[in-house]
């Protein structure tokens, strides 16, 4: 099958519609609310205030069989000036090495550091881990809901 890998700039938002559809329908369990994919997009495509990021996919047909997001931190020099926040294959075109393509166009194209979080039982570790990521941190994270937004202080 042929494929076109495409940096997308100036995107529309039909086509922040269609990026965001397919990361839903394709992060399975690893996914977010089309809500958070959206404002990740939105981000990196600045249209929400902010730094920017990259967006990639790789298409057959004018369809999309894979995407990256990429949103830039502005924190260089402590942590990474990239994170990796969503990259996905479509289900029917898994295997067929995209993402491993998708991740090396990713590695090429962001410029500076590129940090990602990953579920531990997430089969696409062996492939972060292929490309040079490591874990050298344990990320512990305060999580405040809405409703109890008081915090239990040892």
């Amino acid at each position: 099958m042929n494929y076109t890998t495409k940096t997308l700039n100036g995107i529309s938002s039909i086509e922040i519609e269609k990026l965001t559809n397919f990361l839903y329908h394709n992060l399975d369990q690893y996914g977010d609310t089309k809500s958070a994919i959206r404002k990740a997009i939105e981000y990196a495509a600045k249209e929400r205030s902010g730094l920017g990021g990259y967006l990639f996919t790789i298409e057959s047909k004018d369809e999309i069989v894979g995407a990256v997001v990429v949103n830039k931190t502005g924190m260089d020099e402590y942590i990474p000036e990239n994170i990796l926040v969503y990259i996905a294959v479509h289900k029917e075109h898994r295997g067929e090495g995209l993402g491993k393509q998708l991740m090396e166009y990713t590695i090429e194209n962001c410029k500076g550091d590129i940090a990602l979080h990953v579920e531990a039982d997430n089969p696409a570790k062996h492939l972060y881990t292929k490309y040079g990521f490591e874990n050298p941190y344990l990320e512990m994270r305060l999580k405040r809901s809405n409703s109890a937004s008081k915090s239990k202080k040892p």
